[in-house]
């Protein structure tokens, strides 16, 4: 019997529906670790959906200075319409990927984005610190796999551990916030900036 108290704490930690988090009780046997999972994956089936079917005209462009005033960042945030822009949550998660690029700092938005020849680069070294591996093809082909991954996680913004939780990456971060907003949300482009020394003058 799955009664309204539980179903109001699936609510607080999701952000779901009443009817989804319910639902997803149910399908979980009452297990809350099991219904989260379970709105994990529905809240990933619907932004993938979103992403495939919708385009992005509205958003904001959110900036972070750093205490010391010598590092910086900004992040454009894309939306589908002007009253999710003035959202407090999605302004909110703007911030914090300003925060994030300041702090971690990714080279590109996603696997996507990085240019080829840097992609061949990186698995032409992975390749050669294999050389001297005794391991079938297909063993290698799939250590270099994991290698790009592992790298993907460093230098791409959406692949990132979120630096708030760690246990999640920035795209799912991303994925909560399409699934409980309701529209499409994209990360156009970032940049991020770092005082240089100055100069010596001899």
């Amino acid at each position: 019997m799955i009664d309204a108290k539980q179903v109001m704490e699936l609510r607080e930690l999701t952000g779901a529906g009443i009817v989804d988090a319910k639902q997803a009780l149910v399908e979980a046997g009452g297990d809350k670790e099991k219904a989260l999972e379970i709105l994990k994956k529905k809240g990933a089936a619907k932004a993938a959906k979103k992403s495939s079917e919708r385009q992005t005209s509205e958003g904001v462009v959110a900036s972070y200075i750093h205490h010391t005033k010598k590092l910086g960042a900004m992040v454009e945030l894309q939306c589908e319409t002007d009253f999710v822009a003035r959202n407090e949550e999605f302004q909110q998660l703007a911030n914090d990927l300003a925060m994030q690029v300041a702090a971690i700092d990714p080279l590109y938005v996603s696997p996507e984005t990085v240019p080829m020849n840097e992609l061949e680069k990186q698995r032409e070294i992975f390749k050669a610190e294999l050389v001297e591996e005794y391991k079938p093809e297909e063993i290698k082909a799939k250590i270099i796999e994991g290698k790009m991954n592992k790298w993907y996680s460093e230098v791409c913004l959406l692949k990132q551990p979120f630096f708030k939780d760690e246990d999640k990456t920035v795209e799912g971060l991303i994925n909560e916030k399409i699934a409980k907003i309701g529209e499409k949300i994209v990360v156009v482009r970032f940049a991020r900036y770092v005082m240089s020394p100055p100069e010596k003058i001899c």
